[in-house]
Formats: structure tokens, sequence, C-alpha cells
């Protein structure tokens, strides 16, 4: 595999733990009690898109939002909200967002705060954009076949 992009198996590269596909990530969610899904997107993007439902293995995700909508600045509170909710520097945080830039960008910046096992889900929530340029139909946590509720 290439750079950052491993398995469960928690190989380590320079700047986050890791790549992990959709299901990948549903996998570790689901046999490590302690790791936890990061939610890197909007209030907007929640609501209206869709979030993961991991309330078949008895979890909720963690909503932290990398940007502030509607102005879409960074969120100056991003590393302390996941701190007050994560504060074991060796949880596992495996980070979302619509197609994996924000989260990857989230992983990266928890990894250097000294966090030993940041991922970054590959292709995100909706994935990439199919040829009409329309997310969700290509790849991601949707795609996959993944448990999601919208609204």
């Amino acid at each position: 595999m290439g750079r950052n992009r491993v398995s469960t198996d928690e190989t380590r590269s320079g700047d986050y733990a890791g790549e992990l596909m959709p299901r990948q990530a549903w996998e570790m969610l689901e046999k490590d009690p302690e790791a936890a899904l990061v939610d890197v997107r909007t209030q907007a993007e929640w609501a209206y898109v869709g979030i993961a439902d991991l309330g078949a293995l008895g979890k909720q995700s963690l909503f932290v939002s990398w940007v502030l909508f509607p102005e879409m600045k960074a969120n100056p509170a991003f590393a302390e909200e996941i701190k007050a909710a994560a504060p074991d520097l060796n949880t596992p945080l495996l980070f979302i967002c619509r197609s994996g830039a924000r989260s990857k960008a989230g992983a990266i910046a928890m990894t250097a705060l000294g966090y030993t096992r940041c991922y970054n889900i590959t292709h995100g929530f909706e994935g990439d954009p199919d040829s009409a340029k329309h997310r969700g139909g290509v790849n991601g946590w949707k795609t996959d076949g993944l448990p999601w509720v919208q609204g």
C-alpha cells in the first residue's frame, strides 16, 4: 500500500496513523470499544447530508467541525473539543468528512498534539464526485452500504 495507506494493523506513517477504507473503519469501531468516529464536517452537512449511524455498535459519533459554517473558517476550539471528548492520547480516533480532506487535516493536527492513533477515513462520508460531479455514488461511507441516517 502507498504512503499513509494502512489497514487496521496500525502501521505508523509520519503525520498520522494512516488511512482506513470505510469498511475498515467500521470494523475497527466494532472491534475496539475505545475507538471513536470523529465527524469533522459542518452542522449543515450533519443535518442535511446525513451522519454515520453507530447505534448497532452502541456508540455515537463525536461531532467536531474542522471549519465553522457559514463562514467556513477554522474552528478555533477544534483541538479542545476533541481533548474534552477523548482525553486519552492513545484513543483510536477515526476522522471522517465529506471526501477525506478535512478529516486528514484533523488527523494530522491531533497527531501533532500527541494523539498516537489518528486515522483518516479514505473517501469520507460521500466520496469522490462522479462524471456529473455528484457525490454519494462512487465511493465512501454511504456508497459502501454502512449504516447512516439523514435529517
